[in-house]
C-alpha cells in the first residue's frame, strides 16, 4: 500500500507540473507583458527533487531553459558587460593603430585625427532621439542591432587592405633587387610624374575610395553605439532589485573599463605581424619592427574586434521587451548597505551607488523628461531647459573644465602611441603596450579613489571642489618635467642637421649629383659613427650592398658610400636614439597625471548634481554629456593633429600630393604637443578656482542669511512675548 501510494502521489505531482509548464508557454505566447508566475512552493521543490532520478528518462525542455537564463537580471548584466568591453575595444583600436594607418594610406595627422573623432558625429546626432524614445521600444533588440551596426562598422574598417595594392616598401616595388637604390651612375632618372596623369588618375581615385570607406566606418560606429549604453544602462536599473541596481551597474562599469586597455593590448600583438600577412612573398621581407617602413596587420585587429562584438551581440535577441522585477536582494550586498546606512554615513552617497547614478544619468541624460511628451515637445522644451541649465554658473564652470580635461585626454589617447614612437625611437607596439599596461589603468585607479574620498570623507560641494582644485594642480605640475624628457631630432642629410656636425647642404647635393637618385624614395640608411642618417643609400653615394652577421641576426650593410665623411660603412634602417632609456620615467609620469587628472572625475559631475535645480538634474546631465562630445571629443584630435604637422620637416609625395610625414622636429613636436595638454589643463585649473570662488561667496552669503533669521535670545523673548499674550486671551474668552 505505502508504494502504490507514493505512486499515486508522483502521477499526481508530475500532472501539476505539466499543468504548470503548459500555463508557462501560454504566457510566452500572449507576450512579455503577462508576469512571471510565482516561485515554487516547497512541494512542488520536492517534486523537482523526486524526479531528478538516474531512472527518470524525462529531459529538460529547452524552453524552459532559455526561460530561466534569459529572463534573469543577472545574465544580461553579463552579457551588457561583455558587449560593452568589446564595443569600447573596437572604438579604441583605431587609437593605437592610427601611426600604421597613416603610412599605409598616406594619411597627414590632421586627417587622421578627423578620422579618429569622425564616429563621434553619427553618436552625437542621434543620442538625442535615443533618449526620447527611452523605454517605448524593445530596448535588448535595439541594443543587439547596434551591436550589429557596430561589428559591420569593423569589418568595414578592414575592407582597404583588401582592395588595396600590395604594400611596397621599397623603392623600386621589386623586393628581390639588391641593387635597387644604390648608387650607378648608370640609373636612369625617372620621369617626373605628370599633374593629369594616369597616376593621379588611377591612385587619387583609389586614395578617396580607401579614405571614404573608413569614414563611412567610422561613422556606421558612432550610429551603432548610440543605443547600447542608455538602453543597457536603463533595463537594468528598471528590472533589478532597487538594493541590487547599485552593485549590477557598478560592475558593469568595472566590466567595461577594461576595453580601452584591451585595445591597446590587440594593437600591441596586431602590429608585431606585417602587414600582408595573409600574402607574404616567396622569400619573405627583410623588415623589421623597428624599421620606419615597417606597417603592421592593423587590419587583423578589426575583424578580432568585430568578431567579438558579434558575439555579444547574439543573447540581445533572445532577452524580452519586459523582465518581471527582481524581488530577491543579494545578502553580501544587503550587508554592505546596512553597513553605509550608519548614521555617520547616512547622508553621504556610497560609490557605487554614485557610479551607476552618475553613468545612468549621463548616458540616458534626456530619457526620464522625454517620456511624457510628444517630439514636437520635446523639441520646443528644450532650448529653453538648455539656455535655463547654461546661465548657471556652476553648472557652466565644471561643464568647461571637464570640456578641458576631456580634449586632454582625447588628444592623448589618440596621438600618444605616436608620440612615443617618434621622439623615444620605440615600435608602435611596444608603445600600445606601454599605454595599456601604466596610463589606462591609472586612470581606472583614480576614478575609484575620487569616489572613495566623497564617500569616506563626506565632502561637500566646497571640498569636493578643493579636491578638484588639488587634482587639476597636481596633474599641471607633473606635466612639467615632461617638456624637458625627450630626444633630440636626428641628422637627416640634407633635411635636418646640426651646425658643424655634418657638410653643408650644398656640398651634399654636389656630391649625390653624379648617382641620379630618385626624389621619392625611403630606404634610411644610418652612419653609425657620425649618428647621420640618410634617406636612402643612393643619396650616400653607396655602390655596394652586403649582410652582416650580428647578435644572431643578420644586418644589411652598405659600403663605398662616397658622400659620408671617411666613407664608412652605412647600416640599414633609422639612427636609433640615444635617449630611449626616458621613455619609462615619461610614462610613469603621464600615468601619475592620469590619475590625478581622473580624480576629479567624479567629484565634478557631483557639483552639478548638487548645483542644479532638482526639477533639472537629468536634463543638464544630458546635455553635459552632448557638450563633451561636441566640445571636446569631435574637434580635440584634429587640433592635435593639426599641431603634430606643423613640426613636419619632410613630407612623402604621392603623385604630386603630400602624404604621410618622413621626419619630425622632435623638440618642436615635444613642446606643440606637450604645450597643448598643459594649456588645457590650465583651463581646468581656472575652471575650478573660479568654481571655489563662487561657492565660497555662496556660503558665505548663506551665513550671513542664517544669522539674520536666527534671532538672539531677547529678540526671541520679545517676539515671543505677543504670541504668549494672545495665547492667554484665547484661553480666557473659551472659558467664557
Amino acid at each position: 500500500m505505502n508504494n502504490q501510494t507514493i505512486s499515486s502521489l508522483g502521477r499526481v505531482r508530475r500532472g501539476k507540473q505539466k499543468l504548470m509548464k503548459t500555463m508557462e508557454s501560454q504566457a510566452d505566447a500572449e507576450g512579455p507583458m503577462i508576469k512571471e508566475p510565482q516561485m515554487p512552493d516547497k512541494d512542488t521543490k520536492a517534486t523537482v527533487g523526486i524526479e531528478a532520478t538516474p531512472g527518470d528518462t524525462a529531459s529538460p525542455d529547452p524552453r524552459e531553459f532559455r526561460r530561466r537564463v534569459f529572463h534573469d537580471i543577472k545574465f544580461f548584466v553579463l552579457c551588457h558587460s561583455l558587449l560593452q568591453l568589446a564595443q569600447l575595444m573596437i572604438s579604441g583600436y583605431l587609437k593605437s593603430s592610427i601611426s600604421t594607418v597613416e603610412k599605409r594610406f598616406g594619411l597627414s595627422s590632421q586627417t587622421s585625427g578627423l578620422l579618429a573623432a569622425f564616429n563621434e558625429v553619427g553618436n552625437t546626432t542621434l543620442i538625442v532621439f535615443v533618449s526620447y524614445f527611452g523605454s517605448r521600444v524593445h530596448r535588448p533588440r535595439l541594443i543587439g542591432c547596434g551591436a550589429v551596426l557596430v561589428a559591420l562598422a569593423g569589418l568595414l574598417m578592414s575592407v582597404p587592405h583588401f582592395i588595396s595594392e600590395r604594400y611596397r616598401y621599397d623603392p623600386e616595388h621589386v623586393l628581390q633587387d639588391s641593387q635597387a637604390s644604390l648608387c650607378l651612375p648608370r640609373t636612369p632618372v625617372p620621369e617626373p610624374v605628370p599633374p593629369n596623369g594616369s597616376c593621379s588618375s588611377h591612385t587619387e581615385t583609389q586614395h578617396l575610395t580607401v579614405v571614404g570607406i573608413m569614414f563611412m566606418a567610422q561613422t556606421l560606429l558612432g550610429v551603432g553605439g548610440v543605443p547600447i549604453q542608455p538602453f543597457g544602462i536603463s533595463y537594468i536599473d528598471d528590472f533589478a532589485h532597487n538594493s541590487n541596481s547599485p552593485l549590477y551597474l557598478g560592475i558593469l562599469f568595472a566590466v567595461t573599463m577594461i576595453g580601452p586597455a584591451l585595445a591597446y593590448g590587440l594593437g600591441s600583438v596586431m602590429l608585431r605581424l606585417y602587414v600582408d600577412i595573409d600574402q607574404m612573398p616567396p622569400g619573405g621581407v627583410s623588415l623589421t619592427p623597428k624599421d620606419p617602413r615597417w606597417v603592421g596587420a592593423w587590419w587583423l585587429g578589426f575583424l578580432v574586434a568585430a568578431g567579438t562584438v558579434a558575439l555579444a551581440a547574439i543573447p540581445y535577441f533572445f532577452f524580452p521587451r519586459e523582465l518581471p522585477k527582481e524581488k530577491q536582494e543579494l545578502h553580501f550586498w544587503q550587508r554592505a548597505l546596512a553597513s553605509a546606512s550608519s548614521p555617520t554615513c547616512r547622508d553621504v552617497v556610497s560609490p557605487s551607488e554614485q557610479s551607476s547614478k552618475e553613468s545612468q544619468e549621463k548616458q540616458n541624460g534626456l530619457a526620464q523628461v522625454a517620456q511624457n511628451l510628444t517630439v514636437i515637445q520635446f523639441i520646443k522644451v528644450f532650448p529653453k531647459v538648455l539656455l535655463r541649465t547654461l546661465c548657471h554658473p556652476i553648472f557652466l564652470l565644471v561643464v568647461l573644465a571637464q570640456v578641458c580635461l576631456s580634449s586632454m585626454v582625447a588628444g592623448m589617447a589618440t596621438f600618444l602611441p605616436k608620440f612615443l614612437e617618434l621622439q623615444f625611437s620605440v615600435t608602435a607596439s611596444f608603445a600600445n603596450l606601454l599605454i595599456g599596461c601604466f596610463t589606462i589603468p591609472s586612470a581606472i585607479v583614480g576614478i575609484v579613489v575620487g569616489g572613495i574620498l566623497i564617500k569616506r570623507l563626506h565632502l561637500g560641494s566646497l571640498r569636493s571642489s578643493i579636491l578638484c582644485l588639488l587634482g587639476a594642480l597636481l596633474c599641471l605640475l607633473l606635466s612639467l618635467p615632461l617638456f624637458f624628457m625627450g630626444c633630440s631630432t636626428h641628422q637627416i642629410a640634407g633635411i635636418f642637421h646640426h651646425p658643424g656636425t655634418q657638410p653643408e647642404l650644398q656640398q651634399f647635393l654636389d656630391c649625390m649629383k653624379p648617382c641620379s637618385c630618385p626624389s621619392d624614395d625611403f630606404n634610411p640608411v644610418c652612419d653609425p659613427v657620425t649618428r647621420v642618417e640618410y634617406l636612402t643609400p643612393c643619396q650616400a653615394g653607396c655602390t655596394g650592398r652586403g649582410l652582416q652577421e650580428a647578435a644572431n641576426k643578420s644586418q644589411v650593410v652598405y659600403s663605398n658610400c662616397s658622400c659620408v665623411p671617411r666613407g664608412s660603412p652605412m647600416l640599414e634602417g633609422s639612427c636609433e636614439s640615444a635617449c630611449s632609456h626616458l621613455v619609462l620615467p615619461f610614462m610613469l609620469l603621464v600615468s601619475l597625471g592620469a590619475a590625478l587628472g581622473s580624480l576629479t572625475h567624479t567629484p565634478s559631475f557631483m557639483l552639478i548634481l548638487r548645483g542644479v535645480k532638482k526639477e533639472d538634474k537629468t536634463l543638464a546631465v544630458g546635455i553635459q554629456f552632448m557638450l563633451l562630445r561636441v566640445l571636446a571629443w569631435m574637434p580635440s584630435p584634429v587640433i592635435h593633429g593639426i599641431a603634430i604637422d606643423t613640426t613636419c620637416v619632410h613630407w612623402a609625395k604621392s603623385c604630386g600630393r603630400r602624404a604621410v610625414c618622413r621626419y619630425y622636429d622632435h623638440y618642436l613636436l615635444r613642446t606643440r604637443f606637450l604645450g597643448l595638454q598643459f594649456f588645457f589643463k590650465m583651463g581646468c585649473l581656472i575652471c575650478f578656482i573660479l568654481i571655489l570662488i563662487i561657492l565660497r561667496q555662496q556660503n558665505k552669503e548663506e551665513e550671513a542669511k542664517g544669522a539674520i533669521a536666527s534671532p538672539g535670545p531677547q529678540q526671541q523673548q520679545q517676539q515671543q512675548q505677543p504670541f504668549i499674550l494672545g495665547a492667554e486671551r484665547k484661553s480666557e474668552e473659551s472659558r467664557i
